[in-house]
């Protein structure tokens, strides 16, 4: 089941729009989640403690994220799944968007197993 974590640099507005539109789904802003504790944090902590928690990584990182998840699959590490997004596709400011094109995605792919799933959000 899909579980989402939005990144440092996704709204926390876009989390409640989503518990607004889906009820069922679990979201967490990281300012939210784990009251703020991975805030500021380093990418594979954050990502690692994602994995426990069995929950997928939303992200506008394509900078830093690709590397390290090649760097997982290299030492066969585990992920929960890491949904990218792309700021020329949908803008961070573009609350409503973003929780539109999630919501899709939830209601085409909640049910998949999103252990080391990769996907590329689109509008």
């Amino acid at each position: 089941m899909l579980k989402l974590l939005l990144d440092e640099h996704v709204s926390p507005a876009v989390a409640a729009g989503l518990r607004r539109r889906i009820r069922s789904l679990m979201v967490y802003s990281m300012a939210g989640w784990r009251e703020g504790a991975f805030l500021g944090q380093d990418d594979s902590v954050c990502l690692r403690e994602a994995a426990a928690q069995g929950m997928t990584l939303v992200t506008y990182d394509r900078r830093t994220i690709p590397s390290l998840l090649k760097t997982w699959a290299e030492e066969g590490r585990n992920h929960g799944g890491v949904i990218f997004i792309d700021e020329r596709t949908i803008s961070p400011a573009n609350i409503g968007d973003l929780v539109r094109a999630l919501s899709r995605l939830y209601k085409q792919t909640g049910n998949w197993d999103w252990t080391d799933r990769v996907v590329f959000l689109r509008r």
